[in-house]
């Protein structure tokens, strides 16, 4: 896929496929054999998930990897050379996938340590590996995560087994990783491509303003009051409730046929 932005006219270690038939997009880290993501690549991913975000063509996101190992983490040295500023930018970069209005599955297997596991945490949906080990080491090199990881993990497992593997750099296999909710499915090393196909195949069933407004919905609820939750659901059920989508739905619903979304 090309992109219009001179910025992104050399992707540094990843490419992007484009299935207009699939309405997907892939982002794939390619740089053998641990996917180090380097400083400069940051920026670009964050451009390339905002171009597929106002993308009509893209429906669904999906991150994965070449090899045995989606990413061992970011390139150690380029934390030393890149400037205070740059740095302060490291954890909004790495939230695009959030940002993103569409949804976007992150494909896991093998090491995928510090940025590589802080960028996963920020997609919606994480299909691992049996091979897969989750990690935030920065620890080790006398340093904290700084694009998310602690943050975004202790949201899902709690303080204590955050504490657990921040504090002591200590890796999360793929099964506990499900276990303990951070992974959405764990599945055979070589059913990981099956089951994200699957779940594309499953996301685009359904209206696309349906899963913008939910996505939207549950990342702003995340941090609110049950009672504020509660409001914005009920808001953003009603305008749903004229939508197009919606009486399609419905239509669908009672004629017993799949529903033709348009995303209106």
């Amino acid at each position: 896929m090309t992109f219009t932005d001179p910025r992104l006219a050399k992707l540094n270690g990843f490419s992007v496929e484009l299935n207009e038939a699939k309405q997907r997009a892939d982002i794939v880290l390619n740089r053998p054999p641990l996917n180090v993501i380097e400083m400069a690549q940051r920026d670009q991913l964050r451009l390339v998930f905002e171009t597929l975000d106002e993308d009509e063509r893209v429906r669904v996101i999906v991150l994965r990897a070449v090899g045995e190992h989606f990413s061992s983490g970011g390139n150690i040295k380029g934390f030393m050379e890149a400037t205070p500023e740059h740095v302060s930018k490291l954890a909004w970069n790495i939230a695009a996938p959030a940002r993103c209005s569409k949804p976007v599955i992150a494909a896991n297997r093998g090491y995928c340590f510090g940025v590589g596991f802080e960028i996963s945490l920020a997609c919606d949906f994480r299909i691992v590996s049996e091979t897969c080990q989750y990690a935030l080491p920065e620890q080790k090199l006398g340093q904290i995560p700084g694009s998310g990881g602690s943050a975004r993990l202790q949201k899902m497992v709690g303080i204590t087994r955050t504490k657990d593997i921040v504090m002591r750099s200590k890796r999360i296999p793929g099964k506990q990783a499900y276990d303990w909710g951070v992974a959405t499915e764990c599945v055979a090393d070589d059913k990981l491509e099956a089951a994200t196909d699957s779940l594309v195949d499953e996301l685009l069933t359904f209206s696309p303003i349906a899963q913008r407004t939910a996505k939207k919905l549950l990342n702003d609820t995340e941090d609110s009051t049950l009672a504020i939750a509660i409001e914005l659901e009920g808001h953003c059920y009603s305008r749903l409730r004229q939508s197009h989508d919606f009486k399609e739905g419905v239509e669908a619903f009672h004629a017993k046929r799949p529903a033709k979304f348009q995303g209106v």
